[in-house]
């Protein structure tokens, strides 16, 4: 599977994850991975895999395609953007693969999912996105 970036995912037994880093002094996550923390200033980061789960924290839909350097299809569908809370990490800013409001509330369960991001003449390149919880069956 072609990926828009291959650093940004990590396999675990549970399936792939995001690959964040962590900390070693005062335990501060990040996304994507980063060699300073931006909390203590300290340079010992670890690369860990951060939580598949999470919860909504805040979203709306972009309406419109967006500016360059945006490299997806020519073609563009409203889409769903949010803040996905990965408990006890981190805020990640993310794609939803649910575009109605009606279908959308803050504080709902969510799961990450890899999704179809533009298509070439070698095949599908794809990225993360996070789901409602249960969407993924």
């Amino acid at each position: 599977m072609t990926f828009v970036d291959d650093g940004l995912l990590t396999d675990t037994p549970d399936g792939p994850a995001l690959l964040g880093s962590r900390c070693t002094d005062c335990g501060a996550h990040t996304f994507p991975r980063q060699t300073g923390c931006p909390r203590c200033s300290g340079d010992r980061m670890a690369d860990v895999p951060l939580h598949r789960t999470g919860t909504l924290w805040t979203w709306t839909v972009q309406g419109f395609r967006p500016k360059p350097p945006y490299t997806g299809t020519a073609g563009h569908e409203p889409y769903g953007v949010g803040y996905v809370e990965l408990d006890g990490q981190l805020l990640v800013e993310a794609r939803l693969t649910e575009s109605d409001p009606a279908r959308l509330r803050i504080g709902m369960p969510m799961e990450l999912a890899i999704v179809p991001f533009r298509r070439a003449d070698d095949g599908p390149t794809h990225t993360f996105a996070f789901a409602p919880a249960g969407d993924l069956s």
